[in-house]
Parts: structure tokens; C-alpha cells; sequence
């Protein structure tokens, strides 16, 4: 890799002296046999988000990456993609014609870690537990089609839907739906701090720097019995504060792999120059990036100025611009390579064009320039967040028609408060828990949704979305999410903004790269091996 853009002026030292370490495995760090993978996610336990691997709390790409190594689900999206399989079910299907009952039966043997049987009971404890805490991050939103569920002896479960949801086999291969023991999960709390406990092909051993955890360390579990094929027997997972620090890590060999979130000019540096001993993965993804907006602030609480903003931002600057070869603009919610996107908001506002954008804050009566700050977070989806945004307030503010300002906040701080309602213009990414349009539908407009937004569309709530969820053939749901895609253009409580392509940048002795990043971002670390298949 070249120096200039993956290396920092001086060595970063990632670890603090002092370790607090938790877990269910024993033995410190990772040693010598480990495949080691770098990440430039954060993982914090504070007192706004004490219990960030707790399935009932977790709803974000990094949790979900921890929690998909250790907790087990009744089904799971195969490594090519496509319908879900049984992972710790043996057999799942729905014993109706509506879609509305769902019975799966356990594998033979399964096991926690700790020895203990998984049964039904276990399930229905960890389901209805989600359901029952419900936080305030969406996770329960999930699972909110679930009405009862009826368990027969250990093995046999049944899950009565309370409207019917062609994509509830999906929800259960989420560690929303992670199976959970009785005896080291709270029925009616959340799990504070970093440790996990499940069935899945690992136990985790993790270390934190006080509030910060800086390494996980993940052990093949003997226990497991599963779907999934685990190729090695330890795999750390290390955090470190950005790109350049995990690039120089890399070019050392101090880790085997780079995931999670290589910057745009690493990724350009190796793609024109090539590195010895290091190999560049393109993978398909899935990811999203869009404004959200309170509509219950005053400043864009009329949509005459959400549509405004719509009229004047260049996506295919930002995309090109910021993130190059990288990204394409999005003009919906649902992005080009799921099925039923439509260009909604190109059909609805065409080319970029401050004209237009002044003659409808002209017809409502606004007085311009409209005074904004535009919220991102510093530290969550990779180095090119503050570039864009900076790209987003001099195009709002070249247009005359506003006055923007911007700030980065840390995750650990902006997620809380975007959820509280004290950012009324903020941006956030999103990969999808499953992939389907449901998943970038319902997250935004349903009910206890993941932005905890005040917006509502009461038809998409109580019509178009149930509506859609009738198809077991899901590309003949194409008509209400074009619908619903057309009502987030004209109401614009979010705003699309661009979809990404993913990369991998790996040492060459390491094996199974392609399969270790799933188009949803998800981390397969089992996947991983030394020397070829």
C-alpha cells in the first residue's frame, strides 16, 4: 500500500496499558494462530447505549457483526445470497396460505456454550423478550408482526403472525431474533456492557478500554451444531480509530484483513497500485446513505423546505466528487439492485435546480436563506462522511436559498441524540438487516421505526406496507412500493443520497475473502482461512 495514503506521520498505539476483559472464554489475546481482522467500527458502552450486544438493543452493522459470530438464529441467508435456510432449525415454513403461521422444529443436539440445552422454550423466551423490552432502537420493530408464539415439547415452535409477512423468515436470520439462555439473559432488561453468551459457531472473549472496546476475540465453539461451515479456529477482531491506522496495520501484517470502512482513497490507491502481499475485494453492496429530518422542527417542518433541499443537492457530485468509483446516486430509498426501485425523486424534482427550489419556498412563504445545520457522525462510516457533508453545505448554501452550517458529532454521542429529536437535519447510512425492499421501507415509515422519526404516512402504515408483506413472490410487490417510494419524494422525510459499492483489502495467504462480507455487510468470519480451500 502506498505510504502516503495508508500510513499515519507516527505510530498510533491502539491499546491503552490496562485491559478490562469479559467473556465467556478463557486466555487474553488472540495469539499466534488467529486470523486478525481490522475494523474501523467503534464499540461503546455508555449510559446512553449500555447494552450494545444485547440482541434486544442491537440494531447496527457493528453490533450485528459481533453478535452473527456468537448467537445463533433459527435461519440464516445463505453465502451466495438468496432465500433464507435453517441454520439452528432443522425445518421452517409457513403452514398456511396467507402467510400468517410459521413453524420451525430445532436441530438435534444444539447446545449454548456452556453445555446447556437450546429448546423451543429458549426461542419463545428470546423472541417475546425483544418484544417485551421493546428499545428505544428500533430492534422490536422487527419482529412487531409477531402476535403469539406456541412451542411443542423442545423441539417444535409455531409463530402466529398478527397480519401476514411474507419476510419473516428473514426477521428470524437477524440477531434481533438471536436465541438466547434463560439463565445469563433478564426477561425484562437489557444485558449492560460487552459480554454475549449464545449457540453460534463462536464464543467471544472481549477487551475494552473503559468505555471503548478495542478487541474481540473469537473461538471456534465446540458446542455448535449449524448450518454454517467454520474454517478456523480463532479469528480476532480488532478496532482501531480510522482508515489510515487500519491501513498501516495491514501493510505491517500486524492484521490479515481490512473490512469495515477502507477509505475512499485507499481503495483508489490500491485499485491503481497494486500492493505485493495484498489483495483488493470488490464485493456487492447494499448500503445507503440519506438525510433524515425532524418534521417536528421548526426549521424543516414544513416539507416546502425539505423539498427545497431535494431540488439543490447534487447527488452525482457528492458521489463522484467524495467517494468516486465508490458510489452511484440514489434517487429512492430502495436501491438500484432491489427489486421494485423506482427513481422517485428524479421523477419528482429532475436535474438539480435552485430556480425550482425558490419558487416553492416562494409559494409557501418562506423566508429565505433558510438558517440549517446538517448533523453527521465523525467516527461511524468512514473518513469521507465529513468531506460530503461539507460538499452538501456549500451546494445548499451556493444556491442562495439557505445558510448551513455543519457539525460532527461521535456515534456513542449522535445516535442518542438524533433518536431524542435534537438533530433537525441529520445523515445516516443504512445496510439493510435483510435484502429486501421491506427493509428499506419499513425501517423509516412503520411504526416504532429506527429513526424514531415524529413522521407519519398513515397510508404507508396501514395499507401499502401490510400490503406489500401479502407477497410470498416478492416481485409482485412491486406495486405498493412504488407507491410508498413515491410518497417519500413528495413528503421527503428522508433523502436519498447515494448507494455504495464495498471493498476488502486482505494479506494473500488468507482464503474464503469473497465470502467473508456478505452485500449486507455482514462479517462471516467463519468464512476465513489460512493457505488455499
Amino acid at each position: 500500500m502506498n505510504r502516503k495514503t495508508l500510513v499515519l506521520p507516527a505510530v498510533i498505539g491502539l491499546l491503552a496499558p490496562t485491559l478490562a476483559a469479559c467473556g465467556t472464554t478463557p486466555g487474553g489475546a488472540a495469539g499466534g494462530d488467529a486470523i486478525v481482522v481490522g475494523t474501523t467500527d467503534q464499540f461503546v458502552a455508555n449510559s446512553e447505549a449500555p447494552a450494545p450486544f444485547d440482541p434486544a438493543f442491537a440494531y447496527d452493522t457493528n453490533a450485528w457483526n459481533v453478535l452473527r459470530q456468537t448467537v445463533q438464529t433459527l435461519m440464516h441467508v445463505p453465502r451466495g445470497g438468496g432465500q433464507p435456510v435453517p441454520e439452528a432449525a432443522s425445518r421452517c415454513a409457513f403452514t398456511d396460505t396467507e402467510s400468517e403461521r410459521y413453524s420451525c422444529t430445532l436441530r438435534d443436539g444444539l447446545a449454548f456454550a456452556d453445555g446447556k440445552p437450546v429448546t423451543a422454550a429458549d426461542v419463545k423466551f428470546s423472541i417475546e423478550r425483544v418484544l417485551n423490552i421493546k428499545s428505544d432502537n428500533g430492534t422490536a420493530a422487527l419482529l412487531s408482526t409477531v402476535d403469539t408464539i406456541e412451542v411443542a415439547g423442545d423441539k417444535d415452535i409455531v409463530f402466529h403472525l398478527n397480519t401476514p409477512d411474507a419476510t419473516f423468515p428473514y426477521k428470524l436470520s437477524t440477531p434481533v431474533a438471536g436465541i438466547l439462555s434463560r439463565d445469563e439473559y433478564d426477561a425484562k432488561k437489557l444485558r449492560d456492557g460487552f459480554q454475549v453468551d449464545g449457540s453460534g459457531p463462536y464464543t467471544v472473549r472481549t477487551e475494552a478500554d473503559g468505555q471503548k472496546l478495542v478487541r474481540a476475540v473469537f473461538t471456534k465453539n465446540p458446542a455448535y451444531k449449524g448450518d454454517l461451515k467454520v474454517r478456523n479456529d480463532k479469528v480476532e477482531l480488532r478496532s482501531f480509530p480510522d482508515a489510515a491506522a487500519m491501513g498501516a496495520a495491514l501493510e505491517s501484517g500486524e492484521i490479515d484483513m481490512a473490512a469495515r470502512s477502507m477509505s475512499p482513497e485507499q481503495i483508489k490507491d490500491l485499485t491503481e497500485h497494486p500492493e505485493e502481499g495484498v489483495e483488493l475485494n470488490e464485493m456487492p453492496g447494499l448500503e445507503i446513505r440519506y438525510l433524515g429530518f425532524n418534521t417536528d422542527d421548526p426549521s424543516v417542518k414544513d416539507k416546502a423546505v425539505r423539498k427545497a433541499i431535494a431540488s439543490v443537492v447534487d447527488r452525482g457530485e457528492i458521489a463522484g466528487g467524495v467517494y468516486g468509483a465508490t458510489a452511484e446516486p440514489l434517487y429512492s430509498l430502495i436501491p438500484t439492485s432491489i427489486v421494485g426501485h423506482t427513481n422517485s425523486f428524479f421523477n419528482e424534482y429532475g436535474d438539480p435546480d435552485p430556480r425550482k427550489a425558490a419558487a416553492v419556498l416562494r409559494a409557501a412563504g418562506i423566508t429565505t436563506p433558510v438558517k440549517l445545520t446538517l448533523h453527521y457522525t465523525t467516527d461511524h462510516y468512514g473518513p469521507g462522511t465529513a468531506e460530503e457533508f461539507r460538499a452538501l453545505r456549500d451546494q445548499l448554501n451556493g444556491s442562495g436559498l439557505f445558510d448551513v452550517t455543519v457539525k460532527g458529532t461521535e456515534w456513542a454521542k449522535f445516535r442518542p441524540a438524533q433518536k431524542r429529536g435534537d438533530y433537525a437535519v441529520y445523515g445516516l447510512g443504512w445496510f439493510p438487516d435483510f435484502p429486501d425492499p421491506d427493509n428499506y421501507i419499513a425501517p423509516f415509515l412503520d411504526e416504532d421505526n429506527f429513526l424514531n422519526t415524529p413522521y407519519v404516512s398513515t397510508a404507508a402504515r396501514s395499507r401499502l406496507i401490510p400490503q406489500s408483506r401479502r407477497q410470498a413472490d416478492r416481485s409482485k410487490a412491486s406495486r405498493p412500493f412504488n407507491k410508498l417510494q413515491d410518497i417519500v419524494a413528495d413528503d421527503v422525510p428522508v433523502l436519498p443520497l447515494w448507494q455504495g459499492k464495498q471493498y476488502v483489502a486482505a494479506r494473500s495467504d488468507i482464503d474464503g475473502v469473497e465470502w467473508a462480507l456478505n452485500s449486507s455487510s455482514d462479517l462471516q468470519l467463519w468464512e476465513l482461512a489460512r493457505g488455499t480451500a
